[in-house]
């Protein structure tokens, strides 16, 4: 039996793919550092909701002496790359603590992947290396030269460092540019989670430019898809937009949640914040082909689904 390693295990994104490869019998050995980005007992609960078995080494990417003891521990097969620092308005705050995760610890791990002999690599990018790019929809073929954030630079070197690890080593390098993802067990500092909390409680949401904004939401179902299929047709170097294309305006968010929450939202508008895009819109005619990739999950559905966990969770 193959053994995919997985980091990020108990992130969002990260456990909902661990839960996927389990399921189809794959062995998953997870990595993760349950930072305090947002609380750790929600990033436990998940784990022990979704991947109970799965053994999760608790160390840190930028620990390459740690990184490296797994390795010798597990014979891996296959890496499955989800472990970074995540948000955007966060690195503004905090820029150091995207160079030692997302960018040292991306380094760390190919590194002792090529010291192991491993050669394939699956890795998460972010929408938001297409900066502020006009043209839309965003294809894998556009310019991404101006990120707008730390957060993003670091997903664009995180993408550079890979294709060198390609052209040197002959690593099998696939980047996913993920698009707004969200759903069940999703993080507390996204939109859904936060806007869903506030209407709950009755208080304000902020809806920053003034709420004339659009964004490619993405239903986890599908990104784990769309993951998934990278992991099993994973050559050469190539980057994927995987993203729901059919983007929706701030407004439609909203009511989207409203009608799944039974009550009206008090609404904040503020101006764009530094490092944010007005609007995000993936190009999946690439992933279409190659990945076979169909996202299926609309906003309604979506959000529908993550209300009903959050009710549960929280027992609202």
């Amino acid at each position: 039996m193959k053994t995919i390693l997985v980091t990020g295990a108990a992130g969002f994104i990260g456990a909902w793919t661990a839960k996927a490869l389990v399921e189809r019998g794959e062995r998953v050995i997870g990595v993760d550092n349950f930072n305090p980005y947002y609380d750790p007992r929600l990033k436990r609960d998940r784990v022990k909701a979704l991947i109970p078995r799965v053994k999760i080494h608790e160390i840190d990417l930028a620990d390459r002496a740690a990184l490296a003891r797994v390795f010798r521990a597990n014979k891996i097969d296959r890496i499955c790359h989800l472990g970074a620092q995540a948000g955007v308005r966060y690195s503004l705050q905090n820029p150091f603590a995207y160079e030692n995760t997302n960018n040292l610890g991306t380094l760390n791990l190919l590194e002792t992947a090529r010291t192991a002999g491993v050669r394939s690599f699956v890795y998460a990018s972010s929408s938001s290396v297409y900066g502020g790019n006009r043209k839309a929809p965003f294809s894998v073929e556009d310019a991404v030269n101006r990120p707008l954030s730390l957060y993003a630079a670091t997903k664009r070197a995180n993408e550079l460092t890979a294709h060198v690890y390609h052209h040197l080593y002959g690593f099998r390098c696939t980047g996913l540019r993920f698009f707004t993802v969200y759903g069940p067990w999703g993080r507390p500092d996204m939109a859904l989670f936060s806007f869903t909390k506030a209407i709950m409680e009755g208080r304000p949401i902020e809806l920053f430019n003034r709420g004339i904004m659009r964004r490619d939401f993405t239903y986890i179902d599908d990104i784990v898809a769309g993951v998934l299929a990278a992991l099993d047709r994973n050559t050469g170097y190539r980057i994927y937009n995987l993203g729901n294309s059919r983007p929706v305006t701030l407004g439609q968010f909203v009511r989207a949640i409203e009608n799944s929450v039974g009550r009206k939202a008090v609404k904040k508008f503020l101006p764009l914040q530094p490092g944010d895009v007005p609007a995000t819109w993936a190009d999946i005619d690439s992933s279409r082909r190659r990945l076979g990739f169909r996202p299926r999950i609309g906003i309604e559905a979506g959000v529908q689904r993550f209300v009903d966990w959050y009710r549960s969770y929280f027992r609202k």
